[in-house]
């Protein structure tokens, strides 16, 4: 509470302008107005501060862009919140509201990165006026606060439960080179940021090992996922490599994420909007990518690896077994089926689809080059194609069989319409 005469002289000040010429003339007499790019900066920003390398959980950029929604949300008023609305007075500074529920969520989540968070934060105040701001800031801390307390018994941080199964053909065991134990097996029982549970669109189980649906997927992936292929194209072997670089500025969801940037730039999207979109597109990968994630822990299918060097098992006549036969990529610690990587595909796709009222949007996705390699482009006449590209790839790479990414296909895109459907549509609108 600012209890200083002179702030609330220009708070009063404000108010007059407010109560003569609208919302629009106390921005412009008071400082910038609504920023979009305060959005895309601070996704950046969280970009910028993950591990060089490892998997960074897609629960940060979730409760990120939930909370700069809502704070902006919470002073545009023009759609239902996401989680919550704190009082906030129409000219308080959306920008500075989205900045400061940014900052102290990445704050919570990054410690080490704090003076980082707290540079940005200052420099995007710089030119807010000082009333506008500190309403603005309230709003922000608050929201943050509510996303923050929400999530801090999700569940995502609890030790995974042990996993192992007996040593029958179909069933998954540890992959070469590590045989690791299986990881993120709590996502299982993680809180999720839409669906009412993890299983809720579970995908569609594998098929049986003695089917020819299997036996296809089975020789597909033997031939064209091999280390040594002779078929697999320079394509299909950089789209592998490409979607398997984990780092910070490539990992897979963010790349979805540069994808929303481009499209927000290019529409000229307001800063509610752009809020929106990437609150919207965020959940849905959390959501999608647990979805995925939860029923490899319910079907336990072995990986390809295991699958082609122990095909002398498999009661399928149609199959052979290569005992050193080995993968293009490194096979991912836990169970194949469904896969995640079609899984987040889909789920992004679908919603940046959504979003944008139609799939049909050309862009551009780049894969930012590591260590001297030079960044990748390529050209896309919609969102769905890059996603077919994401799932193939792991058919190239030899660590998922096809059938695993069309059940992810055919479940994931559920994932981002129940978000569209049931969080942040405009107040106007109802859904039965």
């Amino acid at each position: 509470m600012y209890r200083k005469v002179s702030a609330w002289t220009r708070l009063g000040a404000a108010a007059g302008l407010l109560a003569a010429g609208g919302l629009a003339a106390v921005c412009q007499a008071h400082g910038r107005a609504a920023d979009p790019e305060v959005i895309i900066e601070w996704n950046q920003i969280l970009e910028s501060v993950l591990p060089p390398s490892g998997l960074a959980p897609p629960r940060n950029y979730a409760m990120l862009h939930v909370a700069m929604f809502d704070a902006v949300n919470s002073i545009d008023r023009s759609h239902r919140p996401y989680r919550v609305s704190v009082p906030a007075w129409p000219a308080a500074s959306q920008d500075a509201a989205a900045a400061q529920a940014a900052r102290d969520i990445l704050a919570a989540n990054f410690p080490a990165s704090i003076a980082v968070f707290d540079d940005a934060l200052q420099a995007r105040l710089t030119g807010i006026n000082p009333v506008l701001a500190a309403q603005g800031i309230r709003v922000g801390k608050a929201v943050a606060a509510h996303v923050l307390a929400w999530r801090q018994n999700d569940g995502w941080n609890e030790a995974p439960p042990a996993y192992g199964l007996p040593t029958f053909p179909g069933l998954y065991q540890p992959t070469p080179p590590a045989f690791g134990a299986p990881q993120f097996r709590q996502f299982e029982t993680t809180r999720p940021f839409a669906l009412l549970t993890p299983t809720q669109y579970q995908p569609a189980g594998p098929p049986t090992l003695t089917s020819q649906e299997y036996a296809d997927a089975f020789n597909q992936v033997q031939e064209v996922g091999s280390a040594n292929s002779a078929t697999r194209t320079a394509e299909q072997t950089q789209l592998a490599r490409l979607f398997a670089s984990v780092t910070s500025r490539t990992i897979h969801w963010g790349l979805w994420n540069h994808v929303a940037r481009d499209t927000a730039r290019a529409r000229k999207l307001s800063l509610v909007e752009t809020a929106r979109l990437f609150a919207l597109l965020n959940a849905s990968i959390h959501d999608g990518v647990q979805t995925s994630h939860s029923s490899k822990f319910v079907y336990g299918m072995w990986r390809p690896v295991t699958a082609v060097r122990r095909a002398d098992e498999d009661m399928n006549d149609q199959t052979s077994a290569d005992p050193t036969w080995t993968p293009l990529l490194t096979t991912p610690p836990y169970p194949s089926h469904a896969g995640n990587m079609a899984c987040v595909g889909a789920s992004a796709a679908t919603a940046l689809a959504l979003f944008h009222g139609t799939d049909e949007m050309p862009f551009t996705a780049v894969w930012l080059g590591n260590t001297g390699n030079p960044d990748v482009s390529r050209s896309y006449a919609s969102f769905w194609a890059l996603a077919v590209d994401q799932a193939n790839s792991r058919v190239f790479g030899g660590i998922h069989f096809a059938f695993e990414s069309v059940a992810s296909q055919q479940a994931c895109p559920k994932v981002a319409r129940y978000v569209f459907e049931n969080f942040m549509q405009p107040r106007e609108t109802r859904h039965h």
